[in-house]
């Protein structure tokens, strides 16, 4: 069982930014792909993004493309999601999730473990 821990959200006013982490401890982190999805209150989860194992690759929801980046830290068992430009849209919990199978993956269902999420708010 790999346990993810999210961490770096907060409450930012619209056109700011948050730096999100995901981190596995203990775990060799580079094993995985991770993806992040996130879930508005009263709607379904949402992919936000992916990274391969190496950080080689990344691939962007169409929402967030240009906005977000997605880099990790192997050495640190961390990764990273950057938000800039932050949206009242983008208020969400926003999940990491991690996958043995290194690809491109946009379906939630497809990863073996997550964490419990941290909260985004985005003021307007």
């Amino acid at each position: 069982q790999v346990q993810l821990e999210e961490s770096g959200g907060g409450l930012v006013q619209a056109g700011g930014s948050l730096r999100l982490s995901c981190a596995a401890p203990g775990r060799t982190f580079s094993n995985y792909a991770i993806g992040w999805f996130r879930q508005h209150p009263g709607k379904e989860r949402e992919f936000v993004g992916t990274i391969t194992r190496s950080g080689g690759s990344t691939t962007y929801a169409e929402s967030v493309k240009g906005r977000f980046t997605i880099s990790r830290d192997n050495a640190k068992n961390t990764v990273f999601l950057q938000m800039n430009s932050l949206k009242p849209e983008d208020t969400a919990v926003y999940r990491c999730a991690a996958s043995l199978f290194d690809s491109v993956d946009t379906d939630w269902d497809d990863y073996e473990y997550s964490g419990q999420g941290t909260q985004v708010t985005v003021s307007s």
